[in-house]
């Protein structure tokens, strides 16, 4: 296995980002390799499974919450 090794100097005087869908990734610089992390953790202590969805009242689907993040829609 070779090692490489990178080092960088990067200098940002603007940035304009048109959009960003879901999944997407903003990378600036050099990454080897991203490995994923999944953390689960029961903050609230709760010992009981949460209860059953229930449908909206008329049928329809939920009011939409918009995000902080603008994101587009998936294509």
């Amino acid at each position: 296995m070779t090692n490489y090794y990178v080092q960088q100097s990067i200098q940002i005087q603007f940035i304009k980002i048109g959009g960003m869908s879901n999944s997407s990734i903003f990378q600036i610089g050099t990454c080897g390799q991203i490995a994923t992390n999944d953390f689960l953790y029961n903050t609230g202590g709760y010992t009981e499974p949460a209860p059953k969805a229930e449908k909206n009242g008329n049928g329809t689907a939920p009011p939409t919450v918009s995000p902080l993040v603008p994101l587009q829609s998936p294509q």
